[in-house]
């Protein structure tokens, strides 16, 4: 059965990059350039092997600045046939994200099954899955390992602590993929060139007010650490032993 896939991708600065600032704590990020998040290349890999498998095609989605071109330019590249880029927001609200991406999903007709990362590498709350299969009404299918389509129906493995599971569920539905899914692939040369000619679409999403969890500080931990080397091993593991006892105190 030919499948109509949705790949939602998402776009963050490198994180790798950033650095705090010693005076104020604060994140540096001016002139750090931007990247496919992991899970995304991850989410993208599992949705086009899944169309090369069965058939049918898969569009991209992303919800993000009008910077998202690149990312979109990789996804195409990767194996993604069409592209839908809404612009116009650069924060990181999981329910105004939730809101845009599933009203834009509701006009995609006959869509088999949304694919996206369990989480994201910049914010890490893992609750986007979630929101947009409860405000599409369709079932989830969590932290998956691997993905098959068969007889009407969307199966997952995912791995347990001590086993795996197998779980399915009928499309329409939304997976989430882990990082252990599998190793997103480097495209030729001549399918960069081609992706770099292909159409992108790029809407202006009408912003709801959504009321969220708001971010009191994103300072980084000040720390006071006193360093001491002992040259005598028996006179350091002294000190250590008493400086966990004075904690314990």
């Amino acid at each position: 059965m030919a499948l109509n896939i949705i790949v939602l991708i998402k776009q963050i600065i490198d994180i790798d990059q950033i650095r705090t600032d010693p005076n104020t704590g604060e994140p540096v990020t001016q002139g750090i350039p931007f990247r496919v998040e992991n899970l995304s290349k991850n989410a993208i890999e599992a949705a086009v092997q899944l169309k090369e498998k069965n058939g049918g095609k898969v569009t991209g989605i992303i919800f993000g600045t009008d910077k998202a071109n690149a990312a979109m330019k990789e996804a195409y590249a990767m194996g993604v046939d069409d592209g839908i880029i809404i612009t116009g927001y650069a924060g990181n609200n999981p329910s105004l994200t939730a809101h845009v991406i599933s009203e834009k999903i509701k006009s995609i007709s006959d869509y088999n099954v949304i694919i996206l990362g369990n989480q994201s590498a910049d914010s890490y709350t893992g609750v986007l899955p979630g929101l947009i299969a409860g405000k599409l009404s369709v079932p989830i299918l969590g932290n998956a390992v691997s993905i098959e389509a068969e007889d009407g129906k969307i199966k997952i493995r995912r791995a347990l602590e001590d086993k795996d599971q197998i779980i399915s569920a009928p499309t329409p539905c939304v997976v989430s993929v882990t990082q252990e899914i599998n190793q997103p692939r480097l495209p030729p040369v001549l399918q960069i060139m081609a992706a770099g000619r292909k159409p992108i679409k790029t809407e202006q999403p009408s912003l709801v007010d959504i009321h969220a969890g708001k971010v009191l500080s994103n300072l980084a931990p000040k720390s006071e650490r006193r360093r001491q080397i002992f040259e005598d091993a028996s006179k350091g593991s002294e000190e250590v032993a008493k400086a966990i006892r004075s904690e314990i105190k």
